[in-house]
């Protein structure tokens, strides 16, 4: 072989290898990326869990009591103090509706029965808890799915509670499908509603421009477990779709 041949096969080999070497360090960087994100994510829903706890066993449970001294007190008074009764009366129901708004704080910012019943139970929740005072019918169609780690549990209660928040904040719409499925190593999470629709494109310029955060957090958190987030709206409503890799299991994502 010449020897510029053999020094032309030499160059290529080695850029091969440095290319090799260079894909190699970028999945690497791309991984311990998603490891850290992953982590971020663990620390905020502990925190939210901490916070949770301690607005029901710290803030609650001093209204509780708040409560039962009030309403011993005007037990005591009887009709000695008739003149004081509309204001008892009063602060009882303003520590009734105190007390409520705490319990609902607490279980929006990490609902004990995600922790206790998994997500499925999870999901229940939620619709009834966003859908019904709103007036929005909310279906949770969700099969028996096997059992998921917990941080893939909270990502699908994380995806579906912002994008019902979203149908309520934007869409207009009287009706919501929630769905999750596991098939072929997958999770696939999709949010549908009947609202009139909205410009896709527009909105996630907005939200890359940083003026809304909730689609752009949706796409980040879904990224960080290997997935990808899909979005489309028309005339027959709006559909979100998330598809997640099961780790552990051989799911592919189509290109």
């Amino acid at each position: 072989m010449p020897a510029k041949t053999e020094d032309l096969a030499s160059t290529l080999e080695t850029l091969r290898g440095d290319y090799r070497t260079l894909v190699e360090r970028l999945e690497a960087n791309e991984r311990e990326f998603q490891r850290l994100g992953r982590a971020v994510f663990r620390v905020e829903e502990e925190e939210r869990r901490r916070l949770a706890r301690e607005l029901h066993d710290g803030l609650g449970q001093n209204l509780t009591a708040l409560k039962h001294r009030l309403s011993l007190l005007a037990s005591q008074l009887g009709d000695t103090r008739p003149d004081l009764q509309p204001e008892i009366d009063a602060s009882l129901a303003l520590c009734t509706q105190g007390l409520a708004d705490t319990r609902e704080l607490s279980r929006l910012l990490r609902p004990q029965v995600l922790d206790d019943l998994g997500l499925e139970a999870a999901l229940d929740w939620l619709a009834r808890t966003l859908g019904n005072p709103a007036g929005l019918a909310i279906q949770i169609s969700a099969h028996p799915l096997p059992s998921l780690e917990p941080d893939l549990q909270t990502l699908v209660f994380r995806l579906a509670q912002e994008a019902l928040a979203n149908v309520l904040r934007h869409a207009g719409a009287s009706q919501a499908i929630v769905s999750v499925r596991v098939r072929a190593g997958l999770l696939r999470l999709t949010v549908w509603d009947d609202g009139p629709g909205f410009d896709v494109a527009a909105a996630l310029e907005k939200s890359r421009r940083g003026d809304s955060t909730g689609l752009g957090g949706m796409k980040d958190r879904v990224a960080l477990y290997g997935g990808r987030l899909l979005l489309e709206s028309g005339k027959d409503g709006t559909r979100l779709e998330a598809v997640v890799p099961i780790p552990g299991e051989a799911g592919i994502l189509a290109p």
